[in-house]
């Protein structure tokens, strides 16, 4: 018999030990069978859990399968922002996220008491939210976007109306400069995308010359205006699979590298360097999930997400009409 779950609400997740000798994976599978249940899982997981996923995206990606799942049960190996995103979707859904704990700097960083303060600044402006903030600040908003689709996005709203572009500056000020906007930005970061080096980037550079650098568009100017391809996650993927070169360097979190080098392992992928002295760039809140923590919220169908119905409806309207603007983008 199973014993009960302990949700230490201070940690985050359950916090009960494991029987060294079960199949974690096996188990992962019988239960996802046994509770119709969907495993939804970022780009930035580890290994052992992309490799569990049903299916494995960015953002836009999940928010798509998060619509269209018949599933009772999604855990989403993620961050809350992205589980919040499962629920406002998936209201009658049970959705749960492995740790409480993996939340995320740009939605930290862009709380919805001072959001709504600086929104009353600028009364004619419209609201872009990159998808990475709360559901009280997309609540806020007018429209959702992703990386995947913000400038897709951005195009479809009249040059002379006037918008608030939150919670990411970089994101923000590279859309102000590819289509000469003049969107007001709220001043949040990544703290992954932020830490790479310019100089260790060019250096990187002079010792593969001629190799191509995929970047995300969360990455600082200076990073950016070294990249020959800027896109998100999925669109970098894509980009390498597609191109003719055989070596990469990539300037975003390193998770993404697992499915690349799955997707052509004859090619070779560096990922950029960051300030520090290390040679990754992962982001701490990614991957607070663990394999484990997906066996055993799943199994005890906790922590799960919550949130007052009055804000998932208003939150689901933005993310709506993001999902409608997005249409054709494959």
């Amino acid at each position: 018999m199973d014993t009960l779950p302990v949700l230490d609400t201070q940690i985050g997740y359950i916090n009960q030990p494991i029987d060294r000798t079960l199949n974690i994976v096996e188990e992962i599978g019988r239960l996802k069978q046994e509770k119709n249940a969907v495993l939804l899982a970022h780009y930035y997981q580890e290994p052992a859990i992309q490799d569990m996923a049903d299916f494995i995206g960015d953002s836009l990606g999940l928010a798509r399968k998060a619509a269209e799942t018949d599933a009772d049960i999604i855990v989403f190996a993620g961050v809350h922002f992205m589980a919040e995103t499962a629920k406002i979707i998936n209201p009658t859904k049970k959705v749960l996220l492995p740790d409480l704990n993996a939340g995320c700097s740009l939605a930290d960083a862009c709380p919805a008491p001072e959001f709504e303060a600086f929104k009353a600044q600028y009364p004619d402006h419209i609201v872009i939210s990159y998808i990475n903030c709360s559901a009280a600040t997309k609540a806020q908003s007018d429209i959702i976007c992703t990386s995947s689709n913000a400038e897709h996005i951005v195009r479809q709203i009249p040059e002379d109306q006037p918008i608030i572009f939150a919670p990411d500056r970089n994101l923000g000020g590279y859309l102000n400069r590819k289509l000469n906007r003049k969107m007001v930005l709220w001043d949040g970061v990544c703290i992954v995308h932020q830490t790479f080096s310019e100089q260790k980037l060019v250096r990187l550079k002079v010792r593969y010359p001629n190799v191509p650098v995929l970047a995300h568009p969360e990455c600082d100017a200076p990073v950016l205006k070294h990249a020959d391809f800027i896109g998100s996650t999925s669109q970098i993927r894509s980009f390498a699979v597609s191109d003719a070169s055989d070596t990469f360097i990539v300037a975003t979190e390193e998770g993404i590298l697992y499915q690349m080098q799955k997707d052509s392992p004859h090619k070779t992928f560096i990922p950029a360097p960051p300030e520090s002295g290390c040679n990754c760039s992962q982001c701490p809140h990614m991957r607070l999930n663990t394999i484990e923590k997906v066996y055993l919220c799943l199994q005890h169908e906790t922590p799960e997400i919550t949130m007052d119905e009055s804000i998932r409806i208003r939150a689901l309207r933005p993310i709506e009409r993001m999902l409608e603007m997005s249409r054709s983008i494959v």
